[in-house]
């Protein structure tokens, strides 16, 4: 038998995130899992990520091998070296628009080459569902993979209720100051009660004719056509939200922890590609391996978020305050419009208990003992990796679904405390991250949190668990179902 014919029984995925570092992380471990299964995949980024990627992997960190390659498309954004993440509302606009003819393109070449087998399924990030326009024309499935929690997906599915009940756009802007955005909304199901300002961050809008408001309708539109959804969550800590999807969805499946999932997948050449835009430093291991268990808060607001210079100012003066030790990951972007610059008082007085870095592996730091607790954005990535490693959560939400996110970590499942989105005094930080570290309150958040670490493993590392289970469910019966009926 010719290696071409071997090679064409081999189920073909493509893996398409949203050109941002909170999507492409948990698409490539999706897809190393799904090499792992026996899948040819080819995975693909922008043009602009693929140059991030080199730069900040190595040159030859993307060369892949046979069954598992690299392809690219346009975002249709001017050309730019900037190491940062693009605007959202532009990068969205431009994807609607110029991103289907090029996938397409890429999907005929893909099959016709002769070496590699035919494309049979698609995974695409929900937020890029044009490429269902592409998979009904292949006549293959799709799944959308939406890399956001469970309950702020169920919350950006009723963005057009919360449009006809007049609750969004707002009529100008000092609602959001004057408390209407304590409005509380008891008809989202799945959910008991949430407040306006729990809501994904979009609604926050006076423009009827705003853009992500737009945008967001159309896409969870979309996933009505997709042949199945999945989360990156766990039935028990979502439970109520999932059931209410699985009854207004296609098939949803939910496969998370995928940090844990890919625990199982042993292959070393696939465990070397990396998803980091930018360039670890890996320096702040070795830093925590100096200090005590549970003595150091992690603070990363991840990748998009971005502060005033003032803001900057009092998260340091109150984690100096604090007097413990702190491990802060600053971007070189995460102030608006200039370098992020220190007091050289606050870089001398903290020398000895802070470490600051540019960027760094976070799930590796996660789980390291030193780490006691995590100031963060809320961002679903950094929630659910601080659930695994059984780590509480200080929550400052910034943008998109990460109010959703916080609301549920401190109101829902007993592991955060809340900042307040708007003010950072340093009072209010200093007094937080002494709860967090020494206070009682900062205990019971701890024991909480450990107690959704082993439902997270018992969900994902046993055989016979929910996302284990779940995972293999959906290969078989959605991704494999086309090549299942042909065979």
């Amino acid at each position: 038998m010719s290696s071409l014919s071997i090679a064409e029984k081999k189920p073909h995925a493509i893996c398409i995130p949203y050109p941002a570092q909170g999507h492409i992380t948990p698409m490539l471990k999706l897809a190393k899992i799904l090499h792992f299964r026996g899948f040819h995949i080819t995975f693909v980024n922008t043009e602009f990520n693929h140059k991030r990627l080199l730069k900040s992997q190595g040159p030859n960190s993307l060369n892949g091998f046979h069954s598992f390659r690299f392809e690219t498309i346009p975002d249709g954004l001017p050309e730019s070296d900037v190491e940062a993440t693009q605007d959202t509302p532009s990068l969205s606009a431009s994807i609607r628009k110029t991103c289907l003819s090029p996938f397409k393109n890429l999907l005929h070449k893909l099959n016709n080459a002769t070496d590699i087998p035919p494309v049979t399924c698609i995974v695409s990030d929900g937020v890029m569902s044009f490429t269902l326009i592409a998979a009904k024309e292949l006549g293959i499935p799709e799944v959308l993979f939406w890399t956001m929690s469970a309950c702020g997906f169920m919350c950006l599915l009723h963005f057009g209720e919360l449009i006809k009940k007049g609750l969004t756009p707002l009529k100008d802007s000092s609602y959001l100051t004057n408390g209407y955005l304590e409005t509380a909304i008891d008809w989202v199901p799945g959910i008991k009660e949430i407040l306006l300002r729990d809501i994904p961050s979009f609604i926050r809008t006076t423009d009827p004719d705003d853009l992500m408001l737009e945008f967001v309708q159309e896409e969870c539109g979309r996933a009505l056509h997709a042949s199945a959804i999945i989360l990156n969550t766990f039935d028990a800590l979502e439970h109520d939200v999932l059931d209410a999807l699985s009854s207004i969805l296609p098939p949803v499946y939910s496969i998370g922890p995928l940090n844990l999932l890919l625990n199982q997948v042993t292959d070393e050449e696939l465990n070397t590609i990396g998803s980091n835009l930018w360039k670890e430093d890996r320096v702040c291991l070795e830093w925590l391996d100096t200090k005590e268990t549970n003595s150091v808060v992690y603070v990363n607001f991840g990748s998009i978020t971005v502060m005033t210079r003032e803001q900057l100012i009092e998260f340091a003066w109150g984690l100096a305050n604090s007097n413990q030790n702190f491990l802060w990951v600053i971007r070189p972007d995460l102030v608006v419009g200039e370098n992020a610059v220190l007091p050289m008082e606050f870089v001398t007085e903290t020398k000895k208990r802070g470490l600051l870095s540019n960027w760094c592996p976070q799930e590796e730091v996660l789980a390291h003992p030193a780490i006691g607790g995590f100031l963060t954005h809320s961002g679903w990535n950094s929630t659910i990796e601080s659930l695994c490693n059984g780590v509480p959560v200080i929550c400052w939400p910034f943008f998109a679904e990460q109010p959703t996110n916080c609301r549920f970590c401190c109101k829902e499942w007993g592991i955060g405390l809340q900042i307040g989105s708007d003010d950072v005094k340093r009072d209010r930080v200093e007094s937080l991250v002494r709860e967090l570290m020494e206070g009682q309150q900062g205990k019971v958040l701890t024991k909480k949190a450990l107690e959704w670490k082993k439902l997270a493993e018992d969900a994902a590392i046993h055989k016979d668990g929910s996302s284990f289970l779940n995972f293999d469910n959906m290969v078989r019966q959605v991704l494999l179902s086309e090549k299942l009926k042909s065979s």
